[in-house]
Parts: structure tokens; sequence; C-alpha cells
């Protein structure tokens, strides 16, 4: 999974990379555009299920389920039409699966804004205005070759023309890709597009570490312009910052004291599997735990494939433990006594926490 951490210039975009990743990869200085090429750092995803599994398991090695952030440079009013850093960063987007914009909502008279004022608000609205107006490029450049393959009659290309119109009308008017109304297979017919606003948005706000723990979350998204729908995760880019700083013991007592329940990092993943429809499944022995990451309703074949394609396409079945039954009875021997373990066969769809061993012809 590889999230895009997207926003104006000097909103916390950097900051915030450098303490998600524990890292000082991004330079975070107080003039625009001080990143330049993407930043990439890879972070692990938290789950407390894992740490209880490898105490049963007790396994020479361990590989938890990881995310990939990249650190975008500023995006400017403009940058659709090269302003700032331009359309060079708006590549690095579509290699995204998920876009998490940063949005400042601190005054702080020592940090420069690009627009010299403060308006949360307006800024959401630049940073998508240009994502919208690069699509609408690489839209109208696909609409025109359509318009001549629609020429010979044939009803499929007709077709795909009127979709294609219909998504820059819809566009045009300021939506989304995301928010178009059109079906799975219409959605699917545009996969090849790469558009940006296809990928789901989540909203990070970057607020003053004296308010991280009192926001009201229904009234952010208010002020914010956003619906009750669209996620938005409070974070303090300096507090997690000085949470990438000390140990897991401290930073647990540094988050009671702020009231807080988990870091901002923590937030922003969860939110980044609930909105790609992602759960994570196991396998379990004393060689190897291993952390998977599948898609919400993928069939015991298709989470095999995240293995080895091999196991996909050979697959016989599979046998399941709840990961809750596997520690409560300290490992798969017990659960076996206990029937516990089941057998699956290609019709099974994956349960979160999962724990599978796959049998498959080679």
């Amino acid at each position: 999974m590889k999230i895009g951490i997207v926003g104006l210039p000097n909103v916390g975009k950097s900051t915030l990379f450098n303490a998600v990743t524990k890292s000082r990869g991004a330079k975070a200085e107080n003039f625009p555009f001080c990143t330049i090429d993407p930043n990439v750092g890879i972070v692990e995803v938290p789950d407390a299920r894992m740490q209880k599994i490898c105490q049963v398991a007790k396994p020479q090695n361990t590989i938890p389920a990881v995310v990939e952030f990249v650190d975008i440079a500023g995006l400017v009013k403009g940058a659709s039409e090269g302003e700032g850093l331009g359309n060079q960063f708006l590549s690095h987007i579509r290699e995204c699966q998920a876009i998490a914009q940063v949005i400042r909502c601190f005054e702080d008279k020592n940090i420069t804004h690009v627009h010299d004022d403060m308006d949360p608000k307006r800024d959401i609205e630049v940073i998508e205005t240009e994502l919208i107006l690069a699509d609408l490029q690489t839209l109208q450049k696909r609409i025109a070759k359509a318009a001549s393959d629609s020429k010979s009659g044939d009803k499929e290309k007709k077709a795909y023309h009127d979709l294609l119109t219909k998504i820059e009308t819809e566009m045009q008017s300021g939506k989304k890709m995301i928010d178009v109304d059109i079906s799975t297979e219409e959605r699917e017919q545009l996969k090849d597009l790469h558009l940006l606003t296809a990928k789901p948005i989540m909203y990070i706000a970057n607020v003053h570490e004296n308010e991280i723990g009192s926001i009201d979350i229904p009234a952010t998204k208010e002020k914010l312009g956003l619906n009750r729908e669209q996620i938005i995760i409070p974070i303090s880019a300096k507090i997690e910052e000085e949470l990438g700083a000390i140990s897991d013991e401290e930073a647990q007592i540094f988050l009671e004291d702020l009231g807080l329940k988990e870091t901002g990092l923590n937030a922003l993943i969860k939110a980044a599997y609930e909105t790609l429809g992602l759960i994570t499944y196991f396998t379990a022995g004393p060689k190897e735990v291993h952390a998977w990451t599948i898609k919400k309703g993928d069939s015991a074949p298709k989470a095999a494939g995240v293995i080895h394609t091999d196991f996909e396409k050979g697959f016989i079945r599979a046998d399941v433990i709840n990961w809750e039954d596997y520690v409560n009875n300290n490992g798969e021997t017990a659960c076996k006594d206990k029937g516990l373990v089941r057998m699956e066969g290609k019709d099974y769809i994956v349960k979160d926490g999962d724990i599978m061993h796959f049998f498959f012809n080679s």
C-alpha cells in the first residue's frame, strides 16, 4: 500500500513524513518547495494481534505488513499547468493507492504560508482543483481519440466515448472522479487513465499541539467544507515528531497525558485500511509469522496469490484458525485437538485476522 502525502507548501507534510517514518529523510524548512524529489519511507503496520501470535509461535523471523509513504512536493495553484513544481509531482501521485492531504489548521507567524493568510478550506479547494484540472487534461486527450474511434459505428466504442464525455462534464462542474455516479463496470473501463481524483482522499488536519486532545471532528469537517462520510485525522506534526524520538513506553505515557488513545500514525494507517477496504491475514509457524494485506472480500485462492501466484493457480484448500483461538489455545496443535482448525475451499472469503495454511498443486 502506497500513500501520497500532499498539500500546499509549508503545511507540515515533510515534518509529518519524518515523524511517521522516524527518519530525517525529508527536508522540513520554512520556505516553499524544500521538497524536490519525493521522499519515500516504509512503515510497519502496528498490529497487537501479531505480537500475541508471535508470543505463541516464537518464530525465528517476523514480517509485519507495511505501508509506503511518499512525501510529494507542495502543490500550488496552477500546478496542472506547470506552476511551482507542476506536472512532475502530479505524476508521483498517480503511483499511490490513496492520498493523504495535509491541511495546516493553526496560526504561526513564524511559518510562511504560500497565500500569506490562513484559510484551510481554501487550501483544500486549491489542491483538489489542481487534481481535477490535471485529470481533465488526461480525459480530453482520451476523448479526442475516442471520438475518432467512435466514427466507425462500433456501439462499444461509441458507449466508451459517451462515458468519457459524461465524466468530463461532471468534473468540469467541480466533481472529483471518485464522486461521479457510474457503475463498477464503467469505473473499471477508466482504470487505465489513472485519474488522480479516482483515488480515495484522507484529510490530515495539522493542528497546534495544544489543541490535539480537544478536536471536535464534526465541527472541523464543517469548517473545512467536508461531508460526514469523508475521513479526517487530526494530527499535530510536532507531537508526532516528538513521539518518534522516544521509546514506545514513554510514548504511551505521553499520549495518555495528552488525552489521546493512539498516535496520529496509527490513526492514519487504520483510516487507510478502512478507506481502501483492506484486511490482514497471517501465516504462522516456528520459522516465521507473516502478516499479509489483501482486499476485504478476497477468496482463499486470491489471498494465497499474494504469497505466490503458484499458490493461487494450484490452490487445493486452506486450513484456517481464528487468531484468538490460536492465541487462547497456545497454538495450532491444541486448536486441532479441539476442532478449531477449519478446512476451507476455493469459495471461502478470508476474514480479518485469519491464520491460514495453504495446500496447492505445484
